[in-house]
């Protein structure tokens, strides 16, 4: 299921699985404290949101297409074995920025990415208190559907903005992961570019920004996992940007043992050369 008729069929469900697990989502927001949340092996937090959200997802998943496997956050370990001979899965993080969550600054998403011979081929991010869903089908197009808390959405197209001389550079960056190879890459931006606007937002937003037009890059130096990038990546390519690793090539899925993701660049105004300079600047 890679034809773009095929994939567009499923963005109708989608979003109306992305707008129940919303509705979800917010009602523990209005009554979460910060101290509500279990710790994980890897130390970050998961809440009775969190969950919730995944058997909501994984079993609306299931439903749609019962013959692609779902891999979340919160799935078990015995259900991801064999993963490694999915040729096509459900890349799914329940509810992205959970620490977000929990301080209660609002930058939270719903990923959903479908990804196929290890390429998001289809992705979704969407924001619970805002009723946005960004949505992407690379080598087709990104849309942005508002009102979707209503059933209602209206629907417009996205694009990535280009770099223009003189203008400062929108550079977003993580609110919580801070680190010199990121102060290094900020540093290198200032001398070739320019002056260097630093854009602190959480959770896969981040991507949603960038492919609406509200930023140039997203360089990335701290842990995260394949489900927080796949629905971003989608959804940044078909807009006209690109997430690459530190290798400058597009990021690949479900390819080794580890769920980690590298270290990237999520960048908007794909085609510009300064990229390819801070590629060779090898900065992490």
């Amino acid at each position: 299921m890679t034809d773009v008729g095929e994939l567009s069929q499923l963005v109708a469900p989608l979003l109306d699985l992305c707008r129940e697990a919303g509705e979800l989502i917010c009602r523990h927001y209005s009554s979460v404290a910060a101290s509500d949340f279990e710790t994980k092996d890897d130390e970050s937090p998961l809440t009775l949101a969190d969950t919730e959200s995944h058997v909501l997802l994984q079993r609306g998943l299931q439903a749609l297409t019962p013959s692609i496997p779902v891999l979340s956050e919160e799935s078990p370990e015995a259900e991801l074995a064999g993963r490694r001979h999915w040729s096509r899965y459900w890349l799914v993080d329940p509810l992205d920025g959970t620490r977000e969550f929990l301080a209660g600054t609002g930058e939270f998403t719903v990923n959903i990415a479908l990804v196929s011979k290890h390429r998001p081929v289809l992705g979704v991010l969407y924001h619970p208190l805002e009723g946005a869903a960004c949505v992407g089908i690379p080598g087709a197009t990104a849309h942005l559907y508002q009102g979707i808390a209503t059933g209602g959405w209206e629907r417009s197209v996205l694009s990535t903005r280009a770099l223009v001389p003189g203008r400062s550079l929108a550079v977003l960056v993580s609110r919580r992961h801070h680190n010199e190879a990121l102060e290094g890459c900020l540093a290198w931006l200032r001398e070739h570019w320019g002056p260097v606007e630093r854009l602190n937002s959480g959770s896969a937003l981040k991507f949603a920004r960038l492919a609406r037009g509200e930023g140039d890059i997203y360089p990335r130096f701290s842990p995260c996992c394949e489900w927080d990038t796949a629905a971003g990546q989608a959804v940044l390519e078909a807009a006209g940007g690109a997430l690459l690793g530190m290798d400058g090539l597009p990021l690949r899925y479900n390819s080794r043992d580890s769920l980690l993701s590298p270290h990237f660049y999520a960048i908007a105004d794909a085609a510009h050369p300064l990229w390819p300079e801070l590629l060779a600047a090898r900065l992490s």
